[in-house]
């Protein structure tokens, strides 16, 4: 098998072909690298990292043949979200405000340098990752594979367009309101926000305050949670820490669910908003596939509370926090200068307060699984929409056009809950359809098993030719 045949396939098909020597660690970087330049239209990366990705591969080479031990990613090819230092590369946060490059790697990339993993690139973001589409006046707009003339999602786009065109089997992304989970609806793959602090910020003491956290899109579960047993767990120095889990995340995607309680429900969590009728309808669809797979399902009311008192305040925060840090203030988007002014009131105080009325929030919406194991709704409200969302818009005019992409995801970024969108199945539109699951508190365990049982019930055709 080539380079140019495997560089397609995800975790475990690069893995089993590394492993038997039908497939060397610098035959499938490069091949990964060409694949990368022969899709740039898409605008997935925003830097491309071939001469330390080959010294790298170069490296994986001669550690395997000397018989040395190899970790679960040994030679496996993976991007990083741009908001994520990558020694050597400049962390840009989707800004042009940022020059100097990281001094070292962040902490998840350390570990999966240590599992043997060669970081390729850092994949497009819009300027702090603020919106559900990743735009941007520096970087220009990621297109969605599936249909370039529509937006990946976001914020973590160019990881899910990446990741969706088969130029690398997994990409980091990040979560702060739905961030992995939208680009993963967008463009048909797996993605799972875990739970709060299931994944260490650091260098940073935590990630948008309480409402962020670091995660893989993949095309399949069992590589998510590959790279989850490589990444998670927490260090000295970070904010939230959370329970070890009851089995490793391989064990659990490999896992036999038992039959669950499962509620579903299309409510959004935005008052006057509605879901479009095809996201309605995969939902639906996937309860009835959950029931016909043993699952007790039934049409609950969440009573959602409004997640806002605590949601923004964060928000603001974050981007006053991460605008403070750049070297260039005077380089930021306007639209993110005027998100500054909008935001002037959030400081930390008030910024505590946010966390706390949060943590009061997680109680009231953690009632529904007192009689539910998982919560079933729409990852999005909407359809992956034509590219240019943003454009001419202000900040106030960028944070109403987003509430239809995060009004399912963002309360449980607030809450802390584990929560993943699972592709399921193709629109008549052509784009792909896809669900939300949330679990109870440290419930990967719970979301990862029934998520491949749904892989493996409704297998997800893939976009490769679709863009090029």
């Amino acid at each position: 098998m080539t380079g140019n045949e495997i560089v397609s396939e995800g975790v475990v098909g690069q893995r089993a072909a590394l492993a038997s020597g039908r497939l060397s660690a610098m035959e499938l970087v490069d091949a990964t690298l060409d694949a990368i330049d022969r899709a740039s239209a898409l605008g997935a990366f925003t830097s491309v990292l071939r001469d330390s990705a080959r010294r790298a591969a170069a490296d994986c080479d001669r550690q395997r043949m000397s018989g040395e031990p190899v970790g679960p990613l040994h030679g496996i090819p993976v991007a990083v979200k741009d908001e994520i230092d990558v020694a050597g590369v400049t962390t840009t946060f989707g800004t042009r405000a940022n020059s100097t490059p990281a001094r070292t790697d962040a902490e998840v990339v350390r570990r999966l340098r240590a599992a043997g993993a060669v970081i390729v690139g850092k994949t497009a973001m819009n300027e702090f990752g603020q919106w559900p589409y990743t735009e941007s006046s520096t970087f220009g707009v990621t297109r969605n594979p599936w249909d370039t003339s529509r937006s990946a999602g976001g914020s973590s786009g160019g990881s899910a367009a990446a990741v969706a065109a088969g130029l690398v089997p997994v990409a980091l992304g990040g979560d702060g309101g739905g961030s992995i989970r939208i680009p993963a609806a967008c463009c048909g793959l797996f993605g799972l926000k875990p739970q709060r602090g299931r994944v260490s910020a650091a260098p940073l003491e935590s990630l948008w305050w309480a409402l962020g956290t670091t995660g893989p899109l993949t095309r399949t579960v069992l590589d998510s949670a590959l790279v989850y047993d490589v990444i998670r767990g927490a260090v000295p120095g970070d904010r939230f820490r959370a329970p070890e889990p009851e089995m490793s995340f391989v064990d659990a995607a490999r896992k036999t669910p038992r039959p669950l309680r499962i509620g579903f429900s299309a409510k959004t969590t935005t008052p006057l908003l509605t879901a479009h009728p095809e996201q309605v309808r995969a939902m639906e669809a996937t309860a009835v596939l959950l029931a016909d797979l043993g699952h007790h399902v039934d049409e609950i009311d969440p009573h959602y509370p409004s997640s806002m008192p605590a949601l923004l305040p964060q928000f603001f925060g974050a981007i006053r926090a991460e605008a403070a840090a750049v070297e260039h203030p005077e380089l930021l988007e306007r639209r993110t200068r005027q998100t500054l002014r909008l935001g002037l009131w959030a400081r930390r105080p008030v910024v505590e307060w946010a966390i706390r009325a949060g943590e009061s929030l997680a109680g009231t919406v953690n009632r529904v699984f007192a009689r539910h194991d998982l919560l079933l709704t729409p990852t999005t409200a909407i359809r992956p929409p034509h590219l240019g969302v943003l454009d001419g818009k202000g900040s106030a005019a960028a944070i109403l056009a987003s509430l239809p992409m995060v009004t399912y995801t963002a309360i449980w970024n607030v809450t802390g809950n584990p929560a993943a969108s699972i592709p399921v199945g193709i629109a008549d539109d052509g784009l792909p359809l896809a669900v939300q699951l949330v679990g109870p508190p440290g419930g990967e365990t719970a979301i990862l098993p029934v998520a491949a049982q749904l892989e493996q019930a409704r297998p997800q055709p893939r976009a490769e030719g679709r863009w090029s």
